[in-house]
């Protein structure tokens, strides 16, 4: 299972990338092994705001849907349109084009709340 060490996670298995204050978001290799194979990724609205944990986005598989939390604060920048017809990019490549949105981040302290690679590979036993 992948965990790259580059990123910070959310306990509740999304990733954040961060670059010049801008989050790329998405969920970690575990999640979506756990969800198996995804079928339809409902994309947040550029200029949507959230907050930390605020529910972002919504991902179906054909186990369940599940809701996305913005890991942090900020405002949607840019969503993933490569998504909308090809969802299983989030199961084949979590950490690369299966990304889901990018968020201009509001409080880059928030990362601070989120976990490094060794925390989140300890939080789901790996």
């Amino acid at each position: 299972m992948s965990i790259p060490t580059d990123l910070k996670y959310a306990e509740s298995h999304e990733w954040i990338r961060v670059q010049d204050n801008i989050g790329t978001v998405g969920i970690s290799d575990h999640a979506q092994a756990e969800l198996s194979d995804i079928v339809y990724v409902e994309l947040p609205a550029v200029g949507k705001k959230f907050s930390a944990k605020d529910p972002s986005a919504v991902v179906e598989s054909v186990k369940a849907a599940s809701d996305i939390y913005a890991p942090v604060a900020g405002e949607v920048v840019e969503n993933n349109p490569a998504l909308e017809s090809n969802a299983a990019l989030v199961n084949t490549d979590p950490y690369g084009q299966g990304w889901i949105y990018k968020i201009r981040i509001e409080n880059p302290s928030e990362l601070d709340q989120l976990k490094d690679a060794a925390a989140y590979q300890a939080q789901i036993g790996e």
